[in-house]
Formats: structure tokens, C-alpha cells, sequence
């Protein structure tokens, strides 16, 4: 049960957020501490958030295991909220996909080369 809503919006406790993103409730303070999250506050000092701060919260989880930083994170966040880039924001997604792309494709060598050790040592008994 949420104390307000917005906008006919049902807003969410820090619990509910942090459960359906799959995080830690001091996860979800420390995206706040960082700037990546706006809070509204009940009228007894409760946490509120959107209902797209779930989703949102989902994907500073996957950037920060991509290995972004939380101020990089931060710098996305308005091509996220406008769906918009200027010049230089495409400059840094293409650049942060690349460096991603690169990362990935070593991972994948890594994995070819273990397959290669399980099917030569698969033969042996």
C-alpha cells in the first residue's frame, strides 16, 4: 500500500522498488545519494517513487555490470528521459558500446577456449 499518489500515478515505497528490481533497498538509496533517482516524500517522510523507477533501477544494474560509472550513468540519463542526443552524447553511446562490444567479444573468446578444453578433456576418461 503506497501513502499518495501522483497524477493518478500509484507511487512506490523503496521496498516495492527494490524488490521488483531485483536490487538491495540500499541500492536503491545509493542511486538516490548519486543523483540517478528523483524521490518524492510522504507526508511522514516516506520514499515515493514513480512506478518507472523499477525499470530505470533495472538498467543502472545492467550499466554498472557493464562497467560504467555512476556519473558516466548519469550522463546517459537524459537520452533515456528524452529519447533525444545531441552530438556529443552519440559520441559517448557509441563510444560506451564499443568499449562494451570489445569486452564482449573477450568473454567470448574466453568461452570458445573453455568448450575447446571440455571437448579435449570430454575424449579423455
Amino acid at each position: 500500500m503506497t501513502v499518495t499518489e501522483t497524477a493518478g500515478e500509484r507511487l512506490l515505497r523503496i521496498g516495492e522498488v527494490a524488490r521488483g528490481a531485483g536490487v538491495s533497498v540500499r541500492a536503491v538509496r545509493y542511486y538516490e545519494q548519486q543523483g540517478l533517482l528523483t524521490v518524492e516524500r510522504s507526508p511522514s517522510g516516506q520514499r515515493l517513487y514513480r512506478q518507472d523507477t523499477v525499470l530505470l533501477v533495472r538498467f543502472f544494474q545492467q550499466m554498472f555490470a557493464a562497467g560504467l560509472t555512476s556519473r558516466r550513468i548519469a550522463e546517459l540519463l537524459p537520452c533515456w528521459d528524452t529519447g533525444h542526443t545531441d552530438t556529443e552524447q552519440r559520441a559517448m553511446l557509441r563510444a560506451e558500446r564499443d568499449r562494451i562490444q570489445a569486452k564482449v567479444d573477450d568473454l567470448q573468446a574466453a568461452l570458445d577456449r573453455l568448450d575447446e578444453i571440455i571437448a579435449i578433456t570430454d575424449t579423455h576418461p
